[in-house]
């Protein structure tokens, strides 16, 4: 009983107090003694519940433990519940006629096809998937190297060819290689960090409903995904530009009046690039009952990609193709915009008032990395704990680390060939990838949490995270249990929309903007000459944090360290496609890792920040400092009292940082 009391207290009390209060600390009690769980999985479920509900504090009192209570066992009634429909299906299942798997009749030509058909031997496949984590506890060495220390046995093959320089000996680290909004101050860092966080982060999207089964759905409810998406986006274009019913029609039937057809753009072909002469749009089942046809784009400028929905004014004289003469505009979501009492209270959080004018206060300090986070030919994770010593130097806000953690491209993490980190909590006969994020990657995120306790570290997964089983995008936030990592990190989904006060960021760790920089077909003069704002720009216009589809063939991405070579891709589960989409407002911010050269820009109202990999494969890479300053409220618009925008991109300095 002491030891949970004392358990308790060390989890949930916050500083400088060291004990919760009576009638708090028996609600807990209260809580383990219902559900028969430990102190550590209500800690976690105490940190989802408060990113739900975007609490301004997470101390605990009397009124936030019983509604934290009720929280808990309102989840397990509805899980409850869903167990006891899916019982009731798989009872009425098991009565079924039985069925020979050497029968030729219909019902056996169903098997594994029927919703709740029992696929034979499938314990021995989740048997095999699960060996897929499991770390090899003894290197795998070549026959011919069988005399060589096992220090050498990691220089066979491919591991050879990346060597690269010591990171300790790398240069011009800590240079600015871009910088976004000179002209304001950079955060210094204050003597002491804060005695509580100046963060409060609250979780805009439902972060439960990535919690799904992969590939379950049907192929036509997923195509009805699709088609959903066209009929939405063509309500828009209707209402912004004020257009009758009348004006719309179906671009594959032959007309002699010009109409607008909105539809998906595709290829003609199942290979091969898109390219202008193989254009082609695909209508939805409402509107063309699904049918393509070639579109002649002669006469217009503009840029295309396949999955782009659009919007084209022309006519189809001959029904053989669409003439296009104009492409209308896609409205573009309203800016994210709060009210003025909740500005002031996020600028009282950060310490802004009068003496704001004077400079005294600091600016919000945030980090934000992508993955990987060590070289190819080492798993040190040297840029990792660099950056750890830079956010606890700085006394950092937040920092955000986007994914692969442990790269599943990694050459040695994809072999197995690698020692197991020296540290006596390893079974080396029972170790898993668990063990090595969480002595590797773990430890160091705990000793920033240390140092500076109130830090926000928010931890985002990538597909190729070996850590994580979910492995389709949208992606499941990884479990955070066996990680051993500190309570000031949270788990979001990919991708997320979350805010850090009253800012709207939205994070997706899959590299959209080299895929889009692939398949972009570029018709006459573009919009936007400037590459690297014209690829966010489509992920704006589209409302969407992959707008592509289908994906790029993953054979044709870059090649990897791996033996095989071939990259992890984009495991698209197109039935959950609308989890990717931003709902109401445009994001102030919007983190786009990728391959390309990183960068800070403004677009469409919107900082969008590549941060670039904070390790590449033969070198250290780079990351990106914001020093974000608080919302100036003028006199004119508390005159008029309404909403404000957030205006993050002319109050934030960006830098792109070499580690």
């Amino acid at each position: 009983m002491a030891d949970t009391e004392a358990e308790l207290n060390e989890l949930f009390a916050i500083p400088p107090m060291t004990e919760l209060q009576p009638d708090v600390l028996g609600e807990l009690q209260s809580i383990l003694r219902l559900h028969h769980i430990s102190p550590q999985e209500l800690s976690f479920k105490w940190e989802a519940y408060s990113m739900k509900m975007g609490l301004e504090s997470t101390k605990l009192d009397l009124r936030m433990a019983t509604d934290f209570k009720h929280d808990i066992q309102d989840t397990l009634e509805r899980d409850s519940r869903g167990k006891m429909n899916t019982r009731s299906v798989d009872r009425r299942a098991a009565y079924a006629t039985p069925r020979s798997a050497k029968s030729d009749d219909m019902f056996g030509m169903m098997e594994g096809m029927v919703p709740n058909t029992p696929v034979p031997q499938r314990a021995n496949n989740s048997s095999k998937r699960k060996a897929v984590f499991e770390t090899p506890a003894v290197p795998k060495f070549n026959k011919t190297d069988g005399m060589s220390s096992p220090s050498d046995a990691r220089t066979n093959g491919h591991i050879n060819s990346v060597q690269s320089a010591a990171f300790s000996e790398r240069e011009n680290a800590g240079q600015v290689v871009e910088t976004l909004n000179g002209h304001l101050g950079v955060c210094e860092a204050p003597i002491a960090p804060p005695a509580e966080s100046r963060v409060k982060l609250t979780a805009n999207t439902d972060l439960k409903k990535f919690s799904y089964k992969p590939m379950a759905m049907h192929l036509s409810e997923a195509s009805e995904v699709l088609d959903d998406r066209i009929d939405e986006l063509q309500s828009l274009v209707q209402s912004h530009h004020n257009l009758e019913d009348s004006i719309f029609g179906n671009a594959a039937s032959q007309a002699t009046s010009e109409i607008v057809a909105v539809g998906r753009i595709c290829s003609e072909s199942l290979e091969g690039k898109l390219n202008a002469s193989s254009l082609m749009l695909e209508t939805s089942r409402r509107t063309g009952a699904g049918l393509r046809v070639p579109i002649k784009v002669e006469s217009i400028s503009h840029e295309f990609f396949p999955g782009q929905i659009v919007a084209l004014r022309g006519i189809n004289a001959s029904g053989l193709y669409f003439s296009v003469t104009e492409v209308l505009e896609v409205p573009l979501l309203p800016p994210a915009a709060s009210l003025i009492s909740s500005i002031d209270n996020q600028n009282e959080r950060l310490g802004a008032g009068d003496e704001y004018l004077d400079g005294v206060v600091h600016a919000l300090n945030v980090l934000i990395t992508s993955g990987p986070y060590t070289a190819d030919d080492n798993l040190d994770f040297e840029p990792l704990k660099t950056i750890c010593e830079k956010a606890a130097d700085t006394y950092a806000d937040v920092l955000i680390l986007v994914g692969p953690m442990i790269d599943l491209e990694h050459p040695l993490i994809a072999s197995g060939d690698f020692d197991l980190p020296n540290d006596p909590s390893i079974e080396p006969d029972k170790a898993t990838l668990n063990d090595v994020f969480r002595i590797l990657i773990g430890k160091p995120l705990s000793l920033l949490a240390q140092t500076v306790p109130s830090i926000t570290i928010i931890i985002v997964p990538s597909v190729r995270d070996a850590v994580n089983k979910h492995v389709s995008w949208p992606q499941e936030q990884i479990d955070k249990r066996p990680l051993g990592l500190p309570k000031q990190a949270k788990m979001v989904t990919n991708p997320v929309t979350i805010s850090l006060n009253e800012l709207v960021i939205g994070i997706s760790a899959h590299d959209v903007l080299n895929d889009l920089r692939r398949e972009e077909v570029v018709v006459g003069q573009p919009k936007e000459r400037n590459v690297m704002a014209r690829l966010p720009r489509h992920v704006i216009q589209q409302r969407h944090f992959f707008p592509l589809y289908p994906p790029a063939d993953r054979t044709n991405l870059p090649k990897t360290g791996t033996d095989g070579g071939v990259a992890t891709g984009m495991p698209l589960d197109v039935a959950y496609l609308k989890l990717g989409e931003w709902l109401n407002v445009r994001p102030d911010m919007l983190i786009t890792p990728s391959a390309l050269l990183p960068f800070a820009k403004v677009v469409k109202s919107v900082l969008v920040l590549n941060p670039g990999p904070l390790s590449k494969r033969k070198g250290p890479g780079t990351y990106a400092q914001l020093s974000i300053h608080p919302r100036q409220v003028t006199e004119e618009e508390r005159a008029e009292g309404a909403l404000i925008g957030h205006h993050l991109f002319d109050r934030a300095r960006a830098e792109i940082v070499r580690i």
